[in-house]
């Protein structure tokens, strides 16, 4: 572990772009795109829903027809131009659009906002409280439900995620606590108020799918809050109690009444825990005088407090979570009759460690939950650099720290927000692994539907891939290759745990993250599956593994290579879709039937067959070719970490400059390769590949496109 970190600071060095090429317009335009021969919707089985509920099957998703995997995006509506529950008269243009892109699974997300905040969701604004629906937003969400349903996608439904509270809700302090996270757990007008919420949205009847939506087999997951811990609170040391009217806001905290309610819940679980004597003897340990109540730690007492103490306290926090979530989940399911599979809460902050609240999640819930950004923008600093040179901090890594046996792992946040250079990497690398991995989905943060005479093709949102150039060309490839071509791990590392371990993660520094598992290898999870078997249980020994690159997965398909000279390079090599991610013209590598000669630093290339058959023997191959991209105008900082002036539409591309080749492509006579626009129309007229002594061989770059059509003639 140590020569590992001590390796991280050269990788991290990004290279010098001596060969970056003029950057050219390329639009994602929506609304122009009509059914294509580079469609992925073949992946969709429509309607969603037909095989009945989803369900967890030896402990993945499944239906009634066997197993099923998500290749998902989040839908809000952050950005002008866009809208998180789209007008009707385009929601079947947009339901379209995202099963051509591979999009079998969508989350809605920020749904409990009022039609007056951005995003605009389904409750009515316009009144004293938060507690009436929208009729217009509602019907919107209905019909759009309703057409992705005809389309083979499903949805995942949001309960809490950025509801803020008004005067007639009648929540104490509703005017400084937002979205009340960690206080949703404790505060009994909020549980009352989350209630009825997820009454109100589950038995409401769709009139299009002609169900109630705890009845939809659509509706494949209903999550209870976002991103929301008590647990995390305490270890971020936001549970002081001192957020009042003025003063300053620095972190997160509870304003005292909450405060006072948690103190006060916790010395009342202390008096049912402890017999007389022993609580007396346990106060005496955490310094409380006579007659005063036990004091709760901060994060900076950690170290130094006795075991009994620290662990006690860590015990509480896991119970007021645990009692929360298994009372919520018997109220959708024993009390509302909600048939759809229920998520508690993700894995979501990697400088502390995630197993105290997978205690919880992992026991309770049906599905084990993950989040992770490479470089989010709220974290200032170094960044902007590629995620390739770095493999073992990777969200790959990160994500795997979560996974269960016997339990589907889903990751329903993800993504490289902008500004990157190196954005292209992330899709191909992420969809592989997770398919490695033998993950149950992944959705991206996020989709944005636009709004017809008001949307801009520019990258107005670091999350937002609705009109990214890179992002919705490689969509597609990753459908491909997580839904249907990477193998599953030969072999998979399971990690136990004791209770004591579990307890004491939260006293280790940030410099164990992401794992906490002092002596784990890093690089297991690039050659082998990753999972958690237990966090109360007899502990086995630390794996080992040499920690040198490169990493080759136990299937010989993903191969990950780092050099502080040549940067980092990933090569996929399935049957059907291949791939050369990073800076491949210096390390100059290929796969099976995928070579390429290009003139940029960094890129990504990929080929995969459409029609389901090996590259060579494909009668359609998709090939794609990403690197940097941007708004027109725009210019980077001092220090190239972030955009100082964002710029103005179009976006622009770099392109892929130089020539791909591919191999062995049996009984070829002919190659034919049309260029696409950004709407999947062929721009100009098609070219033919030469045939050479190793390959059919085309160039690339001379015309601004992310995506080519290629057609073996035979």
């Amino acid at each position: 572990m140590a020569l590992s970190r001590n390796l991280v600071p050269l990788l991290l060095l990004p290279l010098a772009a001596s060969a970056q090429l003029t950057l050219k317009p390329y639009v994602i335009d929506h609304f122009q795109r009509q059914d294509s021969p580079a469609d992925v919707s073949f992946l969709l089985d429509a309607p969603a829903g037909k095989h009945g509920f989803i369900r967890v099957a030896n402990g993945h998703l499944a239906h009634n027809a066997g197993r099923i995997k998500f290749w998902g995006v989040n839908i809000t509506g952050w950005v002008k131009g866009s809208s998180l529950l789209p007008p009707k008269d385009d929601a079947a243009l947009w339901a379209a659009e995202l099963g051509r892109l591979g999009i079998n699974c969508v989350r809605f997300h920020f749904l409990d906002r009022t039609n007056t905040q951005i995003p605009r969701g389904l409750i009515d604004g316009h009144l004293n409280d938060t507690r009436h629906f929208d009729p217009d937003q509602l019907d919107r969400l209905d019909y759009f439900i309703f057409q992705l349903k005809q389309r083979g996608i499903y949805s995942d439904l949001n309960l809490n995620v950025g509801r803020t509270y008004k005067p007639g809700d009648e929540v104490p302090d509703s005017q400084l606590i937002g979205p009340a996270k960690a206080m949703t757990y404790i505060g009994p007008r909020l549980v009352e108020l989350q209630r009825e919420y997820a009454r109100m949205l589950l038995t409401h009847f769709n009139p299009y799918t002609k169900s109630e939506y705890r009845n939809e087999p659509a509706i494949a997951i209903v999550e209870i809050v976002n991103e929301n811990s008590v647990l995390e609170f305490w270890s971020r040391n936001w549970l002081r109690g001192e957020l009042t009217p003025s003063a300053p806001r620095l972190q997160l905290d509870f304003p005292p009444y909450y405060e006072k309610i948690l103190s006060g819940r916790y010395n009342a679980w202390l008096a049912k825990r402890f017999p007389p004597a022993e609580l007396e003897r346990f106060r005496k340990l955490c310094g409380s005088q006579p007659g005063e109540p036990v004091q709760r730690l901060r994060r900076h007492q950690f170290a130094d407090a006795p075991k009994e103490r620290f662990y006690t306290e860590a015990a509480f926090y896991t119970d007021v979570e645990a009692t929360f979530f298994r009372e919520f989940k018997s109220y959708l399911k024993d009390t509302l009759g909600v048939k759809s599979l229920i998520t508690a809460t993700a894995d979501h902050t990697y400088f502390i460690p995630g197993q105290p609240l997978l205690r919880t999640t992992s026991s309770l819930m049906d599905i084990v939950d993950a989040h992770v950004y490479w470089q989010h923008p709220a974290i200032f600093g170094a960044r902007n650099l590629p995620m390739v040179n770095d493999p073992l901090r990777s969200t790959i890594v990160k994500l795997t720290r979560s996974a269960f046996s016997g339990k589907p792992h889903v990751v329903t946040e993800v993504n490289h927000p902008q500004p990157s250079e190196y954005m292209s990497e992330m899709i191909p690398i992420l969809a592989s692994y997770g398919a490695f991995q033998d993950w149950d989905g992944v959705f991206f943060y996020t989709f944005e539907p636009k709004l017809r005479g008001e949307w801009k093709a520019w990258l107005a949102d670091p999350f937002d891939i609705t009109v990214d150039p890179v992002r919705i060309s490689q969509l597609p490839v990753g459908a491909l290759l997580f839904l249907r071509d990477v193998k599953p791990a030969a072999r998979t590392v399971e990690r136990r745990y004791s209770a004591e371990q579990v307890n004491e993660t939260m006293r280790l520094p940030e410099s164990e993250m992401p794992y906490f598992t002092p002596g784990f290898p890093l690089s297991i999870p690039l050659r082998h599956g990753s999972r958690v078997r237990c966090l109360d249980c007899v502990p086995t020994p630390m794996p080992t593994d040499n920690l040198a690159a490169p990493y080759i997965t136990d299937t010989r398909e993903l191969a990950w290579h780092t050099s502080p000279e040549k940067g980092g390079f990933v090569s996929i090599d399935t049957e059907r879709t291949q791939a050369l991610v990073g800076f491949l013209r210096a390390h100059g590598k290929r796969t099976r039937h995928l070579s390429a000669d290009v003139k940029n630093d960094f890129c990504t290339i990929t080929v995969s067959a459409l029609d389901g058959k090996p590259i060579p023997r494909s009668a359609r191959l998709l090939v794609t070719t990403t690197a940097r991209e941007q708004n027109t105008g725009a210019k980077w900082n001092e220090r190239r970490t972030l955009w100082e002036i964002l710029g103005e539409p179009p976006t622009l591309i770099e392109p892929v400059a130089g020539w791909v080749m591919l191999h062995d492509i049996e009984g070829a006579v002919g190659m034919r390769v049309t260029p696409l626009d950004g709407s999947a129309r062929p721009i100009g007229q098609p070219t033919n590949a030469r045939r050479l002594e190793a390959g059919w061989e085309f160039a690339i770059g001379e015309t601004a496109t992310t995506t080519y059509l290629v057609e073996p003639l035979r």
